[in-house]
């Protein structure tokens, strides 16, 4: 089983300029480009893009303003430590499992089948209620 760890970091709020970029669409998809290519040298994985309600005091007041901030998500696996095999169980580690004993003999004869007696209708049925 793989562990991981993960990063959370603030979305660029500005494009990033440079020769050939024009719009301000390619501006904000160089900056994000840049910001993954960054953290996936290290070894993060981009996992997801979440915008989450943040609570601030506003003013000499002191009243409490939502805003919303735009949030990147990664994740890189946890590397196991240096020389430490993962943990095995061996069959005599297993945690032992209940056992069942024999079947119980049946007090008493089990009475003899015969064939089904009609059930009469429920009284609510719609073939009672028509007649």
């Amino acid at each position: 089983m793989q562990r991981y760890e993960y990063k959370v970091i603030p979305a660029p709020r500005k494009g990033e300029k440079s020769r050939g970029v024009k719009t301000i669409e390619d501006r904000f998809a160089l900056a994000l480009t840049v910001v993954m290519n960054d953290l996936g040298r290290d070894g993060w994985e981009y996992i997801r893009a979440d915008t989450l309600p943040v609570d601030e005091r506003a003013g000499f007041t002191g009243g409490v303003k939502t805003s919303f901030q735009n949030m990147l998500v990664f994740r890189r696996v946890i590397e196991a430590e240096a020389g430490a095999a993962p943990k095995l169980l061996a069959v005599e580690d297993a945690p032992a499992l209940p056992r069942l004993g024999p079947a119980e003999v049946p007090a008493g004869v089990a009475p003899a089948v015969g064939p089904a007696n009609p059930v009469a209708p429920a009284v609510n049925s719609p073939s009672v209620a028509a007649e």
